[in-house]
């Protein structure tokens, strides 16, 4: 059994429960715009996940809570190493147009990490804006370069599916915003610290509406009951989100929503 929670704790803390959830996140883009599989972008996506989720979690900016990590920091940091060997060898097999797509969301992830402020501050240091940096890097990385990958030309389902992904990755966020509670400095100025835990719920809550209300709008290929079930539980997953939470609450069943969502949509299609 300790055998079993290490593996488990290697699988989430070494990021590969969250490149799974954004790689499915990529998954519902290509099947709502219809465009076909390309294993090469998911590794690449998968493997730039995890290479820049690791490096953002271990380069002694993240937080108090990765502390604990200690004795197993030296697995995750090979296991990293690998990630981010695939993801160069993946991206020297694209084309350079799709190279210079990466560079905006590069540089954002580079800059959320990285001090270059003044006092030594970087991007996730500054108040009140990392979640929004976050999610603006996850619904690039999902909906903008997988069109780009494929020559997608911008219209108007492009820009609604980017709003919903932008909303999407800020109702997940929340969870964890309210979980860090008891880790983030009060100048951060997170969305708990600022206006508690209920009107936190109440944002996010106004949030999935408008995702709802996009959606009415969505040209694509829509699959509706995935879609409320998505729904569904991005309520229950604000609804229950507390400031004490289970260990793997957010890291795992908050996060894995994607997931879900994506393999529903594969089921039931």
């Amino acid at each position: 059994m300790k055998v079993l929670r290490r593996l488990f704790d290697f699988y989430i803390n070494s990021s590969i429960h969250v490149a799974l959830a954004v790689t499915s996140l990529v998954m519902v883009t290509l099947y709502e715009f219809e465009l076909p599989l390309d294993f090469a972008l998911v590794g690449f996506l998968f493997f730039g996940t995890i290479t820049g989720y690791n490096f953002v979690k271990y380069a002694g900016v993240a937080g108090l809570h990765h502390r604990s990590l200690a004795k197993s920091l030296q697995a995750i940091q090979v296991f990293s190493f690998l990630c981010f060997g695939a993801w160069v060898f993946l991206l020297f097999s694209m084309g350079t147009s799709f190279w210079i797509a990466c560079i905006p969301l590069g540089l954002l992830t580079l800059l959320y990490a990285v001090p270059f402020l003044p006092r030594h501050k970087n991007l996730r240091m500054v108040p009140s804006i990392k979640i929004f940096i976050i999610a603006a890097v996850w619904s690039g990385a999902t909906v903008y370069l997988p069109l780009a990958y494929h020559d997608y030309g911008w219209d108007a389902s492009v820009v609604v599916e980017l709003l919903q992904r932008f909303l999407l990755t800020l109702i997940l966020i929340l969870p964890f915003e309210i979980r860090d509670l008891k880790y983030d400095a009060e100048s951060l100025g997170t969305l708990p610290q600022l206006y508690g835990i209920k009107k936190t719920q109440m944002v996010g809550y106004v949030f999935v509406g408008l995702y709802l209300f996009f959606q009415l709008f969505q040209q694509t290929r829509v699959h509706w009951p995935s879609t409320l079930l998505l729904i569904a539980l991005c309520v229950v997953a604000i609804y229950f989100s507390r400031k004490r939470q289970k260990k793997y609450y957010s890291s795992f069943w908050v996060e894995g929503i994607p997931i879900v969502w994506w393999a529903c949509t594969m089921l039931l299609d």
